[in-house]
């Protein structure tokens, strides 16, 4: 006959074994979410820096090609105010808002979900 103490021993072992995989499997993700997370942020920055040069390098042409130092710049900064306020006007916007946040989580989340598909 088996002995209770050894059955207990057996589960406890059992519990601890499995707490310790899911603890693993939480810190993996986590670092994961937050790596993911870091390279999101320095893309963005990237990006940003892009969209300067960009700007820049249009409102000097633009103001080449107006003949005049600032007719270019304004033009420019014309373009990222209707920008802005087209931004503005669609901040409640349901459509947009799904769309982010179904942009981020697929970008921060997508290692959970291929692991979700494997299983």
């Amino acid at each position: 006959m088996l002995k209770v103490s050894e059955i207990v021993q057996t589960v406890k072992s059992l519990i601890e074994t499995r707490v310790n995989m899911v603890k693993q499997e939480v810190q993996e993700e986590f670092l994961g979410i937050i790596s993911r997370t870091i390279l999101l942020v320095v893309l963005g920055g990237l990006t940003l820096l892009v969209l300067l040069f960009f700007s820049l390098s249009l409102a000097f042409f633009l103001s080449t090609k107006f003949e005049s130092p600032f007719i270019g710049f304004l033009l420019v900064g014309l373009f990222y105010l209707i920008l802005l306020v087209l931004l503005y006007l669609g901040r409640y916007s349901i459509g947009i808002q799904s769309k982010v946040q179904g942009g981020l989580r697929n970008f921060i989340f997508s290692k959970i979900k291929l692991k979700k598909k494997d299983e």
